[in-house]
């Protein structure tokens, strides 16, 4: 009551004083201390207000709190939100550069920004000012939002009796541009040559892996350490595909950067540690244009497969038109190479192709055989090509080496099949023995289909299967998109010493029979596997559980992550 007397007197304040000025307007008022001290209480209240618990804030009504973005009020009464939100729940472009730029695009629209400044650049032709400045706290970066809005489709409500504020999504919204090329704003690494080995599926997986990183952080990851040091059956020849690039990037094997393991000289150092560690890589297991252009456009190159007959650089191919750098295939062959698609032409012409297409419009893709083949190492593949895109792999979070401390597994091979019980929802679960004074920081798991709906659970004191029934729930959320997710628990959980604790997941995909992502010997590729390094179950109701190495020879692929307790 207290505070909302104070905001009705200062308010009554400014209104009396504005009418005096009104009533006078030949004389030249001074501003009495009052005044400003007024002002500045009621602007203070106002703030605190905006800025509390009970503040709802929504983006088209949705509620933020669910995402644990970041936002506030700044001094100036100026909505800040977290630059990731804009990415995720705005569908903007948000590229940030080592030297403080920022560039903010959706649809046509550019905002160009500086951390540090109250002045944008707006579509490359006129500089406004912000009411506040762009502001870098720790690894977050915050844009305030009042004035620019408009240009991503959106405007700030604010409804102060409802203690509400709303991004409120504007008629006529565009999300994408007609043309977007990656390299235009130093988003990609430099094009390589695979030479004659097998090693499209490294290349593809690493050139995607590196444009997350981009602009503000550069490295080439080796792909020799990629393909001789993950925990497959293969070699330099053998060739491979994204599971594998996951399973190796999941297990903190890799990657590792090119100047200390180089490529193609037939050796490559195992004892060298993971430089990054995979957070999330989302699997599009459908051709949805508008899909896979968002995810370039937000959060990385895609890697992808095709078919070719063509082998390296000077090969030939009644599909490939080497004047025009581009391909399209229309057969039944199933895909044998991997790109990496980095941008798009809706209007690049279908005369272009050799084989004429149905319609306009090629991906701008990066290849591995050099810089002599195509565009300087890219080609244009038609959006009608037979195989382009049907699966698809887009990394979307990438942790730094120090992210968590230590990784608790036993699916180095990672999603190799599927496990359940005729239902598309089940429990899984991994046990695994703490080491000295470590918290449990988060899980992560596979989703294995669209619109996926999970549940975290953990079990202190873990001693048989009679345990489970003690089970604490820690959170819950949902996944769009098949991949490879971690998650983050609100509150790290404290572990004795060499305790045997449980992590549990309930998880529900939609029109699955066998939800649940395991690992196993599937073949000659896979003779590696070890079924003796877990104590892994399911359960269909989270009651009844059963062992998956004794009754179907499986790891669960469940990892634990923790960190050390500070002093």
């Amino acid at each position: 009551m207290k505070k909302i007397m104070g905001v009705l007197a200062a308010l009554f304040c400014i209104v009396t004083i504005a009418y005096l000025m009104n009533r006078r307007p030949d004389v030249n008022v001074e501003r009495s201390a009052e005044f400003e001290n007024c002002a500045a209480t009621y602007k203070t209240n106002l703030t605190d207000k905006l800025n509390s618990e009970n503040t709802k804030f929504t983006v088209a009504g949705l509620d933020v709190d669910r995402f644990n973005y970041e936002v506030y009020v700044s001094e100036q009464m100026v909505l800040m939100v977290e630059s990731d939100m804009l990415k995720s729940l705005l569908s903007c472009s948000v590229l940030e550069y080592d030297d403080g730029g920022v560039i903010i695009m959706k649809g046509d629209n550019k905002v160009v920004l500086t951390v540090g400044s109250n002045q944008a650049m707006v579509n490359d032709n006129h500089i406004i000012d912000l009411l506040s400045v762009v502001v870098r706290d720790g690894d977050k970066l915050f844009i305030p939002l009042d004035n620019i809005a408009e240009f991503f489709s959106y405007r700030v409500t604010y409804d102060l009796q409802a203690d509400w504020i709303d991004l409120t999504r504007l008629e006529g919204e565009k999300l994408l541009p007609a043309a977007y090329d990656m390299r235009d704003y130093g988003r990609v690494t430099p094009v390589r040559d695979q030479g004659r080995y097998g090693t499209c599926w490294a290349f593809a997986s690493l050139g995607a892996l590196e444009t997350t990183l981009l602009p503000e952080e550069e490295g080439i990851f080796s792909t020799d350490h990629m393909s001789m040091n993950n925990s497959y059956n293969l070699d330099i020849d053998s060739g491979g595909e994204h599971t594998m690039s996951i399973a190796y990037l999941a297990a903190w094997q890799g990657p590792v950067y090119e100047a200390n393991d180089p490529y193609g000289d037939g050796e490559s150092n195992g004892n060298l540690k993971a430089v990054k560690h995979l957070e999330e890589a989302l699997i599009i297991n459908e051709k949805d244009i508008d899909v896979l252009k968002s995810a370039i456009f937000r959060y990385g190159a895609v890697e992808t497969s095709v078919y070719t007959q063509m082998e390296y650089v000077d090969s030939i191919s009644p599909y490939y038109s080497k004047e025009n750098a581009s391909y399209y295939y229309d057969g039944e062959e199933l895909p044998n190479h991997d790109v990496v698609v980095v941008g798009w032409d809706d209007n690049y012409a279908k005369e272009n192709f050799t084989n004429v297409p149905e319609g306009d419009g090629a991906f701008i893709c990066k290849n591995s055989w050099g810089t002599e083949f195509g565009d300087r190492g890219y080609v244009y593949v038609s959006y009608y090509d037979a195989n382009i895109c049907k699966k698809s792999v887009v990394y979307t979070r990438v942790g730094d080496a120090d992210n968590y401390d230590n990784i608790y597994q036993t699916d180095l091979l990672g999603w190799i099949g599927h496990m359940g019980f005729d239902k598309e929802e089940a429990y899984f679960a991994n046990v695994y023995t703490a080491g000295a004074g470590e918290e449990l920081a988060a899980v992560s798991f596979y989703a294995t289909g669209k619109d996926t709906e999970f549940e975290v659970y953990v079990v202190s004191g873990f001693e048989d299967e009679a345990s489970f029934k003690n089970r604490q729930f820690v959170t819950a959320g949902s996944t769009k998109y098949a991949g490879y997710y971690t998650v983050d628990f609100p509150e790290a959980i404290k572990l004795a010493d060499n305790e045997k604790f449980a992590v549990v997941v309930k998880i529900k995909t939609p029109g699955a029979v066998h939800p649940i992502a395991i690992e196993y010997n599937s073949d000659e590729r896979t003779e590696n596997f070890d079924i003796t390094d877990g104590e892994g179950y399911i359960s269909l109701y989270g009651e009844k559980w059963h062992s998956a190495e004794e009754t179907q020879q499986s790891n669960v692929c469940l990892k634990a992550f923790t960190n050390k307790v500070k002093d």
